[in-house]
Parts: structure tokens; sequence; C-alpha cells
């Protein structure tokens, strides 16, 4: 296993990629503290972990408040003996979200309010900073450990509606490169993922609401590959797994040499191509037979 003997605090990890990624570190060996500002949520993934065997523990917490992160951080030392892992992956969407997307409605950045910035730079980037910060100390006390962010496609392209994400993004961007030089010395990677695609459509729908448990793509209905924007063709859509088996070598010795690197995740050569579309854009005639790779 991958992750045998670690222990792993995770934030956001009520639903979604934390979810999933709670459910994937536990598989591989990890004690995990399940952070999420929901407690049923938490708790719900908690239950998930122990029942496929693993190990795990909530904790309720808002990745905004210092003080609520530093908690986090000493139950997992508490409980579990120390801390190898930090994946802080706790996010928010700018108000209105991405309005091609469930649903979303435009807000023009002029009537955007400073609390509005406040609460996705907060959570976005200080809850990442917090993260870091509290992750310093029992780190080092092992002899060393890995950070990793969830950053997003939207830090290296623009979309729609979205620009104060956008922002955090980019800055936890920079927090991650500058973090690999000052904490390599301790034997701590930083590092981030950035995905494009396989996310959950429960970071766009309003707080509380139901957990999907699966990815924008699998909801949408039967997947057809040769309509798919996405350059590169499989026969499934991307899903969570993709990103979390994302979030999972970065967190092991499998990327042990490897600090201040985002990695685009999932994105399937979508942040490769050009805005123009060219008639090779077109899906074949017999779109469903020309997809022979298998995910």
């Amino acid at each position: 296993m991958k992750l045998a003997g670690k222990v792993a605090v995770i934030t956001g990890a009520g639903s979604g990629l934390g979810r999933q990624s709670s459910l994937l570190f536990a598989q591989e060996g990890a004690s995990v503290v399940v952070v999420d500002i929901l407690a049923d949520r938490a708790e719900e993934t908690v239950r998930l972990v122990t029942e496929q065997g693993g190990k795990a523990l909530a904790v309720t917490a808002d990745v905004s408040v210092e003080a609520d992160v530093a908690r986090a951080v000493a139950t997992a030392v508490e409980e579990f003996g120390g801390l190898d892992i930090m994946f802080a992956n706790a996010g928010v969407v700018s108000r209105g979200g991405v309005p091609s997307v469930a649903g979303g409605e435009p807000v023009a950045f002029e009537d955007l309010t400073e609390a509005d910035w406040q609460q996705v730079l907060g959570v976005n980037l200080s809850g990442v900073f917090f993260s870091c910060k509290h992750s310093v100390r029992p780190m080092r006390e092992r002899g060393g450990g890995a950070i990793v962010v969830t950053s997003s496609a939207a830090s290296l392209v623009a979309y729609h509606s979205i620009s104060l994400y956008s922002a955090t993004k980019a800055g936890v961007n920079g927090l991650v490169r500058g973090l690999s030089l000052d904490l390599g010395k301790f034997g701590i990677r930083v590092n981030a993922l950035a995905p494009t695609h396989g996310m959950s459509p429960n970071f766009l729908m309003p707080s509380g609401s139901p957990v999907v448990g699966q990815s924008y793509e699998e909801v949408a209905g039967p997947w057809n590959p040769g309509v798919s924007p996405i350059p590169l063709k499989l026969r499934r859509p991307p899903s969570l797994l993709d990103n979390a088996k994302v979030a999972l070598f970065l967190a092991s010795d499998d990327s042990a040499y490897m600090s201040g690197v985002v990695v685009p995740a999932t994105d399937g050569g979508t942040l490769s191509r050009v805005a123009m579309t060219f008639e090779e854009d077109a899906p074949p005639a017999d779109a469903d037979a020309t997809a022979t790779a298998t995910g």
C-alpha cells in the first residue's frame, strides 16, 4: 500500500474530490482526519471509510478560521500520533458560479462586494496558508511530509464570471512554489493538482445539497467521447477518482522528488489547445467507433 502507516488530514472532505480522496487514501493504508465545514458530511465520509475497513475520524472546521485548522491538525497528532500528509482541498467558487454550468447566474464584476472577495479569499487562499502553516511542525517532527493542494485549471486559463476564484487559485500556485523552496530543507514536499475535468457538481451547488458522488461529466448523461470537447477520447468520462489518483501520487513516495509542481490533472489535452475550432474538431460519423482507448 502506498500510504501504509501514514496520517493524512484532508480538508473539504465531506464531498467531491475530498471524499473520494479520503476513501482512496484510506484504502492505501492512511489514517485520515476528515475535515469539513458541514458535520454531517464529514461523518458520512468517515462512515464510508470505516465501512471499507479504513481508519478515519471527523473534524468540523472552517478552513478560513486559523484556530479551526490548528485544531484539525492537533487532532491528527493526538489521535493518530503525527502528521505525514496535508491535503488542502477545501475551496469555494465566486458568487454566481460559472453561468453555463449547473445553473450559475452571472454577476457583473463591478457588483461584487468586499464580502464576496473576502469569502473566496478566506477559504481558497487563507485556508491553504493555514493548512500549510500548521502542518510544518508535526511534519518536521516526522522528518518530512507531503503537502498537496487543490488548485484549478482556472489558475492557468480564464473562465467566465469567476475572476475572484481564478485569482485565489493563481495565488495558490505561487504559494506552492514558494513553500517548496522554504520547506524543502525539512524534507517537506509541496505540490498542487489543477483539475480541469472530473470534478463534483456539489462545488457549484448550494451548501448542504445532497452529495452527488460523481463528476460533472458522469451526471450529464450517456457519454459520447466523439462529441466531448476534451481532445483525449476515452470510452468513459473523467471521474473524481481520476483526480484523487493524482492527489495520491503527489502524497505518496511515488513523487518523492517532486516539489513546487502544479499538475494539470484530468485536462485531457484541453489546456493545450488554441481557442480556434477546425474541421477536424467535428465529431466523425462513427464517433463511438473511433474511441478505441479505454480508461
